[in-house]
């Protein structure tokens, strides 16, 4: 039979057994005309492809295949892929009849190949007790591959990405089945597995003829793919590094393969690191970063990727490294797709700008984001973000301290209110002692907002009457850490009312505090959704002696569980865990009505703290700071969900000082030197979790300014014993060491 009539049998039959058949002699003397490719391949009726929109199909896990009906899926999924291969060969043999004869004879032998390896999984199904067509098959192989133009778009999109990909799904899989004690089903996927590690090799060699010999093989195989292929539809689900050299890769593709992604379908989020949307609110376009500000967004600006689904994408100025993505991995962390920004902006040329987009989440709407991500507002579905509605006047307000301390008086008002309802039903009252709450903070510790320098001074007066000698004046907006000043002399020095009328004419407004001798920090994440306001979780927030952030720490059940050191400060409230949950329930509500007033969806943060009264008193101040954005402490919430249970975590962000204290001259040299002292330990399989240890989050080689880390170690019931500094800096872990008390802060966040 010659070739093309063989070709063209597979490619037409809308019988099975005919496109099954192979005749032993094949010669290749008349390969005739191109042939274009058909909308789909002849098949039998119940083995024609579903529509495209209909859905994805939902593939059998390997920890479902000890039940019968998931094997029998899973090996019906497998079966049409081999039989699209077949027709996808076939195709090839059509479509390029001018190609080497080599290539061809190579293609044929590789089409018998998939021919057997389709009967085989019949042969398996029917023992199985399952017929082919008897559930809907996809036809995304034909759609992906069947308008290729050249014999290397070919073997670029089969051999090297849906064969390439079989090589983490066979060994996968093969594994898996054995592990359920189907050996025979085992063998015919190591089988498979053999086989397409010379379908990759075969294909790599035509591959490495026909490219651009200026380009790597990484370059060229990215370059060929055409949308919607990817360098991410070459992997399956456990990247197999030992079946890809044997085929021939390299070691620089594999590397670069394992750590590339981008969605297979999945409409992603695009996420963007962007820390100083305050500033730029509070000042508008005349707000640029400092230096130091500057090299702290670009030394963390992929610290996004810990938020994300693996299909989401993270815009940075520069992809990090290959190999600390490769780090991340072993460690269990999925990876996201991340696109480079040029000159600041997003490149008209990305294919960003033409694909759909699921959501805009920057860690912060802004000015600053709107402009950023204002090309893809129109890849929305439905239109259902809008720079308008993403930011405005209404929005901005929310990180305003002013309107933090103007939530926190109504909230003391709703509970005072309460109170007094409550009063003649003591049985049910989770907040009255005597009639009064003497473990909340009072109106008279709350900021009073003021807009000229007399009501500033005439404030800073009442509050010293109190016998409140220290004082803290900040502006309602700013980069935090640069827009408050303690007053702890008697008296206001003329550099101090130099610093609040400056603060008067920048934003207009100012919040005039005592300083309140704080024992303990926390945070409380929240994510505002159309259904309303929903608890994420608590975090500890570490601080230093003015307040400033250092980190965040959280344990155990965090999204259900107050900071476990928390009650500790108020032996003598009777129930206060209670009574603390209670008061953050209604503090939610009123937050969530105000959220919807504004029309705000997205993360926020309540920061809040206990403090010593003069009177030696312990009180919790619930309410310090709205945040509307993403915070350190979701960012923490979010790596827990990689910790192994039974552990607690602590994100901290380590500067150069830091460093040098500890006696070494780069971040570089102090990671490696911490990753040996406190190593990783995982457990759990496929997909490991971390038991303890340390893992950097940015890349220590790149960092100039700042390097966040994430440590981990064995939870330990807190001592109730402990007070002051002692708890905010040893919470209550195995391994002192590895939580050890906080350097200084590299920064603000």
């Amino acid at each position: 039979m010659e070739l093309r009539e063989f070709a063209e049998q597979i490619l037409f039959a809308r019988n099975l057994e005919e496109k099954l058949q192979s005749p032993l002699v094949i010669t290749d003397e008349r390969p005739g005309p191109a042939l274009a490719a058909p909308e789909a391949p002849g098949r039998p009726l119940e083995l024609r492809f579903k529509p495209q929109h209909s859905g994805k199909a939902s593939v059998p896990g390997v920890h479902s295949l000890d039940q019968p009906v998931e094997r029998a899926r899973l090996l019906h999924f497998f079966a049409n892929h081999e039989l699209l291969a077949t027709e996808l060969m076939a195709l090839a043999l059509l479509r390029f009849p001018d190609a080497p004869p080599a290539f061809r004879r190579g293609v044929l032998q590789t089409l018998k190949d998939e021919q057997e390896h389709t009967r085989l999984y019949l042969r398996r199904m029917s023992e199985c007790g399952i017929g082919f067509g008897e559930l809907p098959v996809s036809g995304y192989f034909w759609r992906a591959i069947s308008k290729m133009e050249s014999p290397l778009d070919y073997v670029t999109g089969l051999s090297l990405t849906f064969e390439q990909a079989n090589l983490d799904f066979a060994r996968y899989f093969s594994s898996g089945f054995a592990r359920v004690g189907d050996q025979d089903t085992s063998r015919l996927l190591e089988r498979i597995y053999q086989d397409e590690i010379g379908h990759v090799a075969t294909g790599l060699k035509w591959f490495r003829k026909w490219k651009d010999p200026q380009h790597s093989d990484w370059e060229a195989f990215r370059h060929q793919l055409k949308f919607p292929l990817s360098a991410q539809r070459a992997k399956g689900p456990v990247f197999n590094i030992e079946g890809r050299m044997a085929a021939g890769l390299d070691k620089s593709f594999i590397t670069q393969l394992r750590v590339y992604a981008q969605s297979k379908g999945r409409t992603p989020r695009v996420l963007v690191f962007n820390p100083f949307a305050e500033g730029h609110i509070a000042q508008g376009n005349s707000f640029t970063p400092n230096k130091h500000q500057q090299r702290l967004q670009q030394d963390l600006e992929n610290l996004p990727q810990f938020l994300c689904r693996q299909d989401d994408v993270v815009l940075v100025e520069r992809r990090p490294a290959v190999s600390f993505l490769s780090r991340l991995i072993q460690v269990g962390f999925a990876l996201p797709e991340f696109v480079a920004l040029q000159a600041g902006g997003i490149d008209p040329s990305s294919n960003l700008q033409r694909r759909k987009i699921g959501g805009l989440c920057p860690w912060a709407w802004g000015p600053d984001s709107v402009e950023l991500l204002g090309p893809l507002f129109g890849n929305l579905p439905d239109a259902e973000q809008t720079p308008a509605g993403a930011f405005n006047a209404g929005l901005a307000k929310l990180y305003s301290k002013a309107w933090s301390a103007d939530l926190l008086r109504k909230i003391l008002a709703r509970h005072a209110l309460n109170r007094s309802e409550r009063t003649s039903i003591a049985s049910e009252d989770l907040f009255v002692q005597g009639g009064t709450a003497p473990w909340l903070c009072t109106e008279s510790d709350v900021g009073v907002v003021v807009g000229t320098v007399p009501d500033a001074l005439a404030a800073i007066e009442a509050i010293r009457r109190r016998c409140q000698h220290n004082i803290v004046v900040k502006e309602t907006l700013g980069v935090a850490g640069h827009n408050a000043i303690r007053l702890l002399e008697p008296e206001v020095l003329e550099t101090q009312r130099r610093w609040i009328a400056n603060g008067v004419a920048r934003g207009g407004k100012l919040v005039v505090e005592p300083w309140l001798e704080r024992e303990l920090d926390f945070s409380v994440q929240l994510d505002m959704r159309a259904t309303g306001l929903k608890l994420v979780g608590y975090t500890g927030l570490c601080s230093d002696s003015r307040g400033q952030f250092r980190g965040n720490w959280t344990w155990p059940n965090f999204a259900r569980r107050i900071p476990a050191n928390l009650t500790t400060w108020f032996p003598n409230a009777p129930d206060i865990s209670n009574r603390i949950l209670k008061l953050y329930s209604m503090i939610i509500a009123v937050l969530e009505e105000e959220f919807m007033k504004i029309g705000y969806r997205g993360p926020a943060g309540i920061d809040a703290f206990v403090y010593r009264t003069t009177a030696a008193e312990n009180r919790l101040k619930p309410v310090v700071e709205i945040n509307p954005r993403y915070t350190m402490g979701r960012l923490t919430l979010e790596l827990m969900k990689r910790v192994a249970p039974g552990c607690i975590g602590k994100l901290r962000l380590v500067n150069r000082t830091m460093a040098r204290k500890d006696g070494f001259d780069d971040f570089a040299s102090w990671a490696r030197a911490m990753s040996e002292r406190f190593p990783l330990r995982l457990q759990g399989e496929p997909v490991p979790r971390i038991r303890e240890g340390v893992i950097c989050l940015n890349d220590p080689e790149c960092a100039r300014v700042c390097l966040a880390t994430f440590e981990v170690a064995e939870f330990k019931a807190y001592d109730t014993g402990l007070r002051g500094s002692e708890v905010s800096h040893n919470p209550g872990v195995r391994g002192p060491k590895c939580f050890a008390p906080w350097p200084e802060p590299p920064g603000p966040f």
